[in-house]
Formats: structure tokens, C-alpha cells, sequence
């Protein structure tokens, strides 16, 4: 099944000051991601959610992703590494876009435990595999070989930003393929 727009809710796990530096892939290439994510959910109206573990020690949102969120997005503050055992969290995940769309740190704690519990409950859920990272691409690789095979569905920002424009005829599909063409731009081997 296709990603679809007018379906999917993207969720933003953790994305902090004090945690993000020690992440791997490289962190200039996981901002840009979830940067074009954030860039194409905002395009075409799709909703978002951000979370902040422990922000008191791990910090607030990363800058980057701050300047680009649209105001007000829900943001919700911590302490359980699954977003589903959050309550209030939780809760706003339910609704009427039935395609959760998570990235995030750290691929093997937050972002697995999440997509896991969103998947017992019979949730649609999608991993960015891409806009993913954990402190050990080990753990990293690990985490999305188990939601694999737990039947999360796993895809790259690029394939989700072309699945939820669906048609190179689409209004917003020369600024959001120009975002991709950017990126692929600066990654080692362009």
C-alpha cells in the first residue's frame, strides 16, 4: 500500500539539541531529511506531531526543525520511550488519518518501541528509514530489520514525499523534487 497524503500524519520522535549530535548516519544528512519532510508534510497539508523525551536533560527540538514547523503544531513533552504509552500522546495519534508516518531518535528505542505498539493496535505505520538514526548503525540496522519483520512498513523520504505526491502533474511537485534533487546533491558520491 501507497503512502497516501490526504491519509497520513507524520510523526517527529525526539528530534533534540543534546541527543541529536551523537547520532549516525551523519547528522547533516538526517537533518536534511526530515527537514524535506517537514517541508513536504506542510505542502500538502498533511498533519504532524512532535515529541521531546526528557527535554529538561536531552533539550528542545533542534532549531532547524523548529524554524520550519508550522504554528501550532502539537508537541508533546515525555518521559516514556514508546509515544503510545504517553496518554495525551496517544491519544492525539487516533483519528481520522489512519497512516502514521514516524521519524526520528533513536531508531531502536523511541522510534521501534512506537512503531511496535502502533502496530499491536492495528495501526497503518511507516518508518523513514532514512530520517532514522541511532547511536550505533548496529542498533540502527537491527531496529529496522525487527519492525520489518513485525510489518512496519519501512521506506526512504524520497519514495514517501513522490508516494504522497502521486503525479508529476501535482501542483507542489517541482519545489518538493527540487528539495530532493538538493539533497542528492550534497551526500557523498553526488
Amino acid at each position: 500500500m501507497l503512502l497516501a497524503s490526504r491519509r497520513s500524519l507524520l510523526v517527529l520522535i525526539d528530534l533534540q539539541t543534546r541527543l541529536y549530535p551523537a547520532m549516525t548516519p551523519s547528522p547533516p544528512s538526517l537533518l536534511a531529511r526530515i527537514q524535506i519532510l517537514v517541508r513536504a508534510a506542510r505542502a500538502l497539508d498533511i498533519p504532524m506531531r512532535v515529541t521531546r523525551q526528557y527535554p529538561q536533560g536531552l533539550g528542545p527540538v533542534l532549531p532547524e526543525i523548529a524554524a520550519i514547523l508550522p504554528e501550532p503544531v502539537p508537541t508533546f513533552d515525555k518521559t516514556t520511550f514508546s509515544c503510545c504509552a504517553d496518554r495525551a500522546l496517544d491519544e492525539s495519534l487516533k483519528g481520522d488519518r489512519d497512516q502514521l508516518v514516524l521519524a526520528g531518535i533513536e531508531t531502536h528505542v523511541c522510534v521501534l518501541q512506537t512503531a511496535l505498539d502502533l502496530k499491536a493496535r492495528g495501526d497503518d505505520v511507516s518508518v523513514i528509514t532514512d530520517a532514522c538514526a541511532s547511536r550505533s548503525p548496529d542498533d540502527h540496522g537491527q531496529a529496522l530489520t525487527r519492525m520489518s519483520r513485525e510489518g512496519v512498513r519501512l521506506v526512504s523520504t524520497e519514495s514517501a514525499v513522490f508516494e504522497w505526491l502521486r503525479d508529476a502533474a501535482h501542483p507542489r511537485f517541482r519545489e518538493l523534487a527540487r528539495e530532493i534533487r538538493g539533497l542528492q546533491k550534497t551526500e557523498p558520491g553526488s
